[in-house]
């Protein structure tokens, strides 16, 4: 059964970025946790060229509900004009990890 929490995808140009980036997210209670997965070699067009760089991938837990904020927050900070920010839907997981989501990111919740 679908839920109503996401999983962010978010390139970034080093561990740096990412690391301040998710400390940020995690800080704000935008996210639960970040994973920095380093390691990771993009291709894609950019501006009618094929581009090859190393990045790092951030794996972000959050909620629908902070979605809008998190997007937002990530393009104040990232140094891409254009960042990576795709949300994937959760349609399972293990019930308590996903509660310790909702307090994690819910406002005003405590540690």
């Amino acid at each position: 059964m679908p839920t109503h929490h996401r999983v962010v995808l978010c390139t970034c140009p080093d561990e740096g970025v990412g690391a301040e980036i998710g400390r940020m997210l995690v800080e704000r209670r935008l996210a639960a946790c970040v994973n920095v997965v380093p390691g990771l070699t993009s291709i894609y067009r950019w501006r009618g060229r094929v581009e090859t760089d190393r990045e790092v991938l951030l794996v972000v837990k959050t909620t629908a509900a902070a979605l809008p904020a998190l997007t937002a927050a990530v393009r104040e900070r990232h140094p891409y004009e254009l960042p990576e920010i795709v949300a994937v839907g959760v349609e399972d997981g293990l019930e308590e990890y996903l509660k310790w989501v909702d307090e994690s990111v819910a406002a005003g919740s405590r540690d």
